[in-house]
């Protein structure tokens, strides 16, 4: 039977055998549901763990699909247009590594910005390449940064032809996307691979008022988080493949030996179902989204110590922005994003995505609803009554980033030859570590890269303002792990 979008076969496999009410002498040792602790199972009901199976020959294997599995894969790929769909379990964090790993080679190089997710780097580390570093744009007036245009990704090709790959974020964590229509021009132009972590885009294809997709300018190979925005469970992402230039057997190797070799069904049929909901009523769902979001805009940016970014300060011919998300400034109240999340959570039992010094993000999905935007909204207005007058002036900045990098990210990373250093001792000597401040969550100091005066004096500015490094090894950021 020939398969359509209508189709998830692989959630109806698993709902079939969890009817069957089978006796379970595989793993897990729950045995559907039945060791379950009694008060998480009264929670979820039973059900739910019918789902929870192993691999055997009626579910398929995700390491070697020829059935249910396959057939679901086969359907994704169909609906981003790309040749070949990966289901990870392991979230997009496996899918970035993968990526790296199947279109490089050790020694190789790649231009990217530091506005990658941790995952890139740690691709970057695994895969033994060498990262040839963007200083990322802070937009100071706003408070965000932006990914690398198209004018900056011939630059750098053009004064790193042995560049391999090029690497892109997009969209990033305040939903501003680069310029990709531009860029796989360029990167054809030149013969270098573009890969795209899309991780929070995968419905952009599916509404004609989203940025474009990587599934549409025909990357080589891109990530969706299918959890983040559509329905799937978390964890749940999609690695797709449209190269020429890559070999598939080897991304094939890669994601099997990245993932695990226990997958959680529910979580695979989850990514069944989200495509296909998307692609039957996504441009249905998203047209409401996008007006409960346009119209949560012009209430927020009514008031007068608390906006929301909107896509005419960001639309240019390098940048867009996807409109279901929502970049809240509330530098004006007085108080930090985090403050204000905190508010959120414990008055007014409102959840966001993520906050930093200046801004709240907060991620609509699926199923966001009218009233949850309404209810944010309304929380927002009331913090703006209760919260009004002095604030901090500091504003989001970064050192001079292009720096020296003398050794391989890998081979620094897994060095046993390394010390303790003061960090006001540190400049010129090569880091051992990755040290990343929030805000604005980009690594002043990666594994191989000699450090500067500035990002010294950058980070010394920032344990003063007690803002937590991560990747320090102590309480206070007094020390540094350098090669000896």
């Amino acid at each position: 039977m020939r398969l359509t979008q209508n189709d998830t076969p692989l959630l109806d496999t698993l709902l079939k055998h969890a009817q069957n009410r089978v006796t379970s002498f595989h793993t897990p040792g729950h045995k559907n549901g039945a060791g379950i602790l009694s008060k998480l199972r009264n929670f979820t009901k039973r059900n739910v763990y019918y789902l929870d199976v192993t691999v055997f020959p009626e579910v398929d294997s995700l390491h070697d699909p020829v059935s249910c599995i396959k057939s679901a894969q086969e359907l994704a790929a169909k609906a981003y247009g790309s040749k070949n769909a990966f289901f990870l379990v392991n979230g997009s964090t496996v899918g970035n590594i993968a990526m790296l790993m199947s279109a490089c080679d050790p020694g190789d190089s790649v231009i990217l910005s530091r506005t990658c997710h941790k995952s890139v780097l740690a691709g970057i580390i695994v895969s033994g390449v060498w990262p040839i570093w963007v200083q990322p744009k802070v937009d100071q007036e706003r408070d965000v940064i932006y990914e690398i245009s198209s004018e900056e990704v011939e630059h750098y090709i053009k004064n790193y032809p042995e560049a391999k790959a090029v690497f892109l974020t997009s969209p990033n964590y305040n939903g501003i996307c680069t310029d990709l229509i531009k860029i796989q021009e360029i990167c054809r132009k030149y013969n270098k691979i573009l890969l795209v972590d899309e991780a929070h885009g995968p419905h952009l294809k599916f509404h004609k008022d989203l940025p474009v997709s990587a599934a549409e300018v025909n990357a080589d190979m891109f990530v969706h988080s299918m959890h983040k925005v559509l329905s799937a469970l978390s964890q749940g992402s999609i690695l797709h493949f449209n190269s020429d230039k890559i070999d598939i057997a080897r991304v094939r190797r890669v994601v099997s030996m990245l993932q695990t070799t226990s997958p959680n069904y529910f979580i695979l049929a989850s990514i069944d179902a989200a495509r296909m909901q998307v692609v039957k009523y996504g441009a249905k769902v998203f047209d409401k989204i996008i007006k409960y979001c346009e119209q949560a805009r012009n209430e927020i940016n009514r008031l007068h110590n608390i906006f929301c970014l909107t896509r005419g300060e960001i639309k240019s011919k390098y940048y867009d922005l996807d409109l279901t998300k929502l970049t809240i400034n509330v530098t004006k109240t007085g108080l930090t994003g985090y403050k204000v999340e905190e508010i959120l959570a414990s008055e007014y039992k409102i959840q966001v995505d993520c906050a930093d010094m200046f801004n709240l993000v907060a991620i609509t999905g699926y199923g966001t609803s009218k009233e949850d935007i309404e209810k944010l909204v309304e929380a927002i207005v009331d913090i703006s009554k209760k919260y009004s007058g002095e604030y901090e002036t500091w504003k989001l900045k970064l050192p001079p980033l292009a720096t020296e990098v003398v050794m391989l990210p890998r081979d620094a990373f897994f060095s046993m030859n390394v010390k303790r250093v003061p960090l006001s001792k540190a400049v010129g000597c090569i880091s051992a570590q990755t040290l990343t401040p929030y805000p604005p969550g980009l690594p002043i100091l990666t594994p191989g890269e000699r450090i500067t005066k500035d990002a010294v004096e950058y980070l010394q500015e920032l344990t003063s303002y007690t803002v937590r490094v991560s990747g320090q090894e102590s309480d206070n950021l007094k020390t540094v792990k350098v090669i000896k």
